[in-house]
């Protein structure tokens, strides 16, 4: 598909999909950036599991706060007892997770010119293989870390909250999460940069 202005992928969208008017229409068109730091944001994106934005943002500017320079260096968090993670706020649990990616950081696993070459399929095999990284932590990568275009979080609850308000939905469980990914594919192959205009249409109140 050639490469589309923002105003002709408003357009496209509105054509494919018209409940999405009252989104695009009062939300900012959300502008992408690469970041090529793929340790730093799978750190981020694992203390901000089941969080909310300021707790997690509290959570890891203590965590980088553990580090010289607030720089937590691979090599110097693979090596930091479980009990000091602990001390930023960070569960048991959590802190294992950090270690384990600071591992494979430190030997290189997490190069960000190799892992990009990798289609999202790869990506989310690859990186799910490291211990605590799931799915949305993947998917929250492609769409903020690598910019890729058509990525859905099925299982984001600021999406799925969006979704139900935006269409009013009321399924649960499977069949709710069957009908948002049929919905979805209209968006395609834009499909992230439809979830930014939901996080940020939640994030100015229009979503309970």
């Amino acid at each position: 598909m050639p490469t589309l202005s923002k105003e002709q992928i408003k357009q496209y969208l509105l054509h494919r999909d018209s409940r999405l008017l009252p989104v695009i229409t009062s939300v900012t068109y959300p502008v992408s950036r690469r970041n090529t730091n793929v340790y730093g944001a799978l750190l981020h994106s694992v203390v901000a599991q089941q969080l909310s934005v300021k707790a997690a943002a509290t959570i890891h500017a203590r965590l980088l706060g553990l580090f010289p320079d607030n720089n937590a260096q691979p090599e110097l968090l693979a090596r930091m007892p479980l009990a000091r993670l602990r001390d930023a706020g960070l569960s048991k649990q959590k802190a294992g997770y950090l270690k384990a990616i600071a591992k494979v950081a430190r030997d290189g696993g997490l190069a960000y010119d190799r892992l990009s070459k990798q289609s999202d399929a790869e990506l989310v095999e690859y990186l799910t293989g490291i211990h605590g990284v799931g799915q949305w932590t993947v998917e929250m990568l492609l769409m903020f870390t690598f910019n890729r275009k058509d990525v859905f979080p099925v299982g984001d609850i600021g999406i799925q909250n969006a979704m139900r308000r935006l269409y009013g939905l009321n399924q649960e469980g499977r069949p709710f999460k069957q009908k948002i990914t049929l919905i979805v594919e209209q968006w395609q192959p834009y499909r992230t940069i439809v979830c930014k205009y939901l996080w940020r249409w939640k994030a100015n109140g229009y979503v309970d």
